[in-house]
C-alpha cells in the first residue's frame, strides 16, 4: 500500500492569493503621506487587495475650547483629501483598475490608524515618514505603529 499523500493532503503556494487582502494608507495632506499612498496603491493593485485610504481628523481640545470651527476645518480637509484621491483614481481608469475606499473620524492619528486597522482587518499598514522634527524626541506614529507589532508596517520617506 503506498503512502503518498493525496492532492487535499499536500499544501499548495498559490501565485498571487497569499498576499494581502487589506492594505491600510494613513493619509494627512502632507507629501509624505501622499507618497505613502500611492506606494499602497501600487501594493493594492498587484495584490488585487483593498486600499483603504485613513485621514483620521485631529481633535485639538485648546482650539475648540477657544470656540475655533476645528470640525468644521478638518472635515473640510478630508473633503479635499477624497477629491485629491478621486482626480488620482479617475486619471488611471483603464490602465489600472482597484478597490478602494475613503476613511475619516475624529481622534489622534496613532489610535486612529489603530481602530482602522482593527475595524477592517487590515494585513498591512503604509505610512509615511514623519516630516516633524519633535516625533524624533515623542516618537512618530509610524514609529509606534511599528512598536505595536501587530501588523507588517511599511513607512514611506
Amino acid at each position: 500500500m503506498s503512502a503518498e499523500p493525496g492532492p487535499a493532503a499536500v499544501p499548495r503556494f498559490e501565485r498571487g492569493t497569499d498576499g494581502p487582502k487589506v492594505i491600510v494608507a494613513g493619509a494627512d495632506g502632507s507629501d509624505a503621506s501622499w507618497r505613502a499612498v500611492a506606494y499602497a496603491a501600487g501594493l493594492a493593485r498587484r495584490q488585487n487587495a483593498l486600499l483603504a485610504v485613513v485621514f483620521v481628523q485631529p481633535v485639538l481640545g485648546a482650539a475648540a475650547a477657544l470656540g475655533l470651527p476645528v470640525a468644521e476645518a478638518t472635515a473640510a480637509v478630508a473633503e479635499h483629501l477624497l477629491g485629491e484621491i478621486r482626480l488620482g483614481v479617475e486619471r488611471l481608469r483603464g490602465i489600472h483598475e482597484m478597490r478602494w475606499q475613503f476613511v475619516t473620524f475624529p481622534g489622534d492619528p496613532y489610535s486612529g490608524l489603530v481602530r482602522a486597522a482593527d475595524e477592517l482587518k487590515a494585513d498591512a499598514v503604509v505610512v509615511g515618514a514623519s516630516e516633524q522634527a519633535g516625533h524624533r524626541i515623542i516618537g512618530s506614529v509610524a514609529v509606534r505603529l511599528v512598536k505595536a507589532g501587530r501588523w507588517p508596517v511599511t513607512v514611506v520617506p
